[in-house]
């Protein structure tokens, strides 16, 4: 294709859009930026709709690989110029690649009896989101469940922080009330958390199939959610901090249980 050096060329346009949650959202589409996070969404085999690369920048063979890759593939493959790519971009000094690509939506009945997962409620930092996913592809937890809204699945933070994991772990977007349904329909075990709980959770042995729910940064879960939880675990805290972030204390609980 001819390669594009305007900023204000129409399909330059409705790409930069992307970078707003409206645009998102109307086209149903979203932003992949960097070498390794383009190669890993065409690797899991989301919908592509564009690759934008910038020859001057792509050098290097790994990124030759994923363009020769994105070609067998029959995908659209638009040459652009630096100052066009830097339009685009979230970030300074970018590596010259991006991708246009469809958003997945994953229902409660699509899923294949995850054994161990998460779920988050109302979550609000995008990088804690991020992180929680690339912390359950380090251990293998099936899926990941987003309840009662919050933070953008699809927001470009939550993209980076992922490091592309985001792409291979199955993420359902939920009503808290809904969740607990298919939870009780298959019986699974739902482990809140608590800074009141008096169950230690060094001490707890889950039942597989289970859930590790977890409420948001600022409020954590509400009284009547952690009702409907089966048992409420607690983490100690023996220094002055009253809590762990909680893509940290995600973490440190799905290493803990996954051993078990």
């Amino acid at each position: 294709m001819e390669l594009l050096t305007s900023i204000s060329n129409p399909f330059i346009k409705q790409v930069r859009a992307l970078r707003q949650k409206k645009a998102r959202v109307e086209t149903n589409s979203f932003l992949v930026e960097g070498i390794a996070h383009v190669g890993e969404v065409i690797e899991a085999g989301w919908q592509v709709d564009s690759i934008l690369y910038a020859p001057d920048l792509l050098t290097s063979r790994f990124a030759k690989d994923v363009l020769a890759h994105a070609a067998r593939l029959g995908l659209r493959l638009q040459p652009v110029s630096v100052p066009v790519i830097e339009s685009i971009a979230d970030k300074e000094n970018p590596q010259g690649i991006l991708a246009v690509v469809r958003q997945k939506r994953v229902t409660l009945n699509d899923l294949k009896d995850p054994a161990r997962s998460v779920a988050l409620v109302s979550p609000q930092d995008p990088g804690n989101l991020g992180a929680i996913l690339r912390s359950m592809d380090a251990v293998d937890a099936d899926a990941l469940f987003l309840l009662n809204g919050g933070v953008e699945l699809y927001h470009p933070t939550v993209i980076r922080a992922s490091m592309g994991t985001l792409f291979w772990k199955p993420v359902v977007q939920s009503s808290f009330d809904a969740f607990v349904a298919w939870a009780r329909q298959g019986n699974r075990q739902l482990i809140g958390t608590s800074a009141k709980a008096d169950v230690d959770y060094h001490t707890l042995v889950p039942h597989k199939p289970w859930v590790l729910v977890l409420g948001n940064e600022q409020k954590g879960l509400s009284p009547e959610q952690n009702s409907f939880c089966d048992v409420t675990i607690s983490m100690p805290m023996r220094g002055r901090v009253s809590s762990l972030n909680l893509a940290v204390a995600a973490g440190v609980l799905l290493y803990q249980f996954m051993g078990k």
